[in-house]
């Protein structure tokens, strides 16, 4: 059994997945710059989590950037067993790429390009490449569901045209040079160990300071929430069933049911035993109205459909957020 490589390790959905790998037996390479984008503490706490886990002595974290393309080419070269990638590092949020927009360009494309060129420099040894795209490529439509095959050529953020780029450059690295790929658009990701810059986890801290909540284009947007356990059981589901070489593809991984901010904000009411303080705006800009993923592919192909609804995994959320942040 290879090693596999997990870029963006002490992210949220990166920690999970090392978590989930190591649990089944798995050596794990786990790859991030820590950076500030918000509170380095809460990723260096996901590293604790992940080393005590089960199977925290087969994991080894590097620190550094992917936008180090010499870094990024020279640990693949040397870890001679590491016959899997698993790409999730980013530069997350679509309302900081209207405020630095070089970061996005550094991490999504070209740290993208440096993992792809070293796993194309690993002659043949990476069997499978998966990586992190997000539906934020189907720009600002409000019909769905949001099928693969729909058009992406109009992305209302940067975030999401440096996402797309990096779909683009997959599919060519997997036609010129035979590298087996295969690309997950997540859909608006939520649970334990989270972002604090997403909804769920600034609303609860809002509400239990008693201050305003934000609720853009008035509380009306809708997203696909998904449970990080059910994403984290498609990424692995479709890193153990690689494609033939020189071969591309993407899916949809989310919930399949969208649910207005609203309602995320009823639930936490009712789990929080607080009100929110309502403070209704127009869309931001990058904002799209809806998110909604139609996961046949990800069912036909792996048998794999999400299984966990928002009421569920938000009890998960806010129990663990009462033990960590009391």
């Amino acid at each position: 059994m290879g090693t596999i490589l997990v870029t963006g390790a002490a992210g949220f959905i990166g920690a999970h997945l090392t978590r989930s790998l190591l649990a089944r037996g798995e050596s794990v390479v786990g790859l991030d710059n820590l950076n500030d984008y918000y509170d380095p503490a809460l990723k260096q706490a996901r590293l604790r989590w992940i080393a005590e886990g089960p199977g925290g002595d087969r994991f080894r974290f590097e620190k550094f950037d992917l936008s180090d393309k010499d870094a990024v080419l020279a640990l693949v070269e040397r870890e001679t067993g590491m016959d899997r990638i698993v790409h999730l590092g980013a530069q997350a949020g679509v309302r900081y790429s209207l405020v630095n927009p070089f970061a996005y360009t550094a991490a999504n494309v070209v740290g993208h390009l440096a993992v792809l060129e070293a796993a194309r420099r690993a002659g043949g040894r990476i069997r499978h490449m998966v990586y992190a795209s997000t539906s934020s490529v189907y720009g600002a439509r409000s019909s769905g569901p949001f099928r693969e095959d729909d058009r992406t050529t109009q992305p209302a953020s940067l975030y999401a045209a440096t996402k797309g780029a990096g779909e683009l450059m997959s599919a060519s690295y997997a036609s010129l040079y035979g590298l087996p790929l295969t690309g997950l658009r997540f859909f608006t990701v939520y649970g334990p160990w989270g972002r604090p810059d997403m909804a769920y986890w600034l609303f609860t801290e809002a509400m239990l300071k008693g201050q305003p909540i934000r609720l853009f284009n008035w509380g009306q947007a809708q997203r696909d929430f998904t449970y990080v356990d059910d994403i984290v059981a498609g990424i692995v589901a479709v890193l153990d069933h690689a494609p033939p070489a020189a071969t591309h593809r993407i899916y949809n991984i989310g919930n399949s049911q969208p649910e207005e901010l609203l309602t995320l904000v009823a639930l936490l009411e009712e789990f929080l035993g607080v009100r929110a303080i309502r403070q209704l705006e127009p869309p931001q800009p990058g904002d799209v109205p809806g998110t909604f993923a139609d996961v046949s592919a990800m069912e036909r192909d792996f048998g794999w459909r999400p299984h966990t609804p928002l009421r569920e995994g938000l009890g998960h959320f806010v129990a663990w957020w009462r033990r960590t942040y009391g």
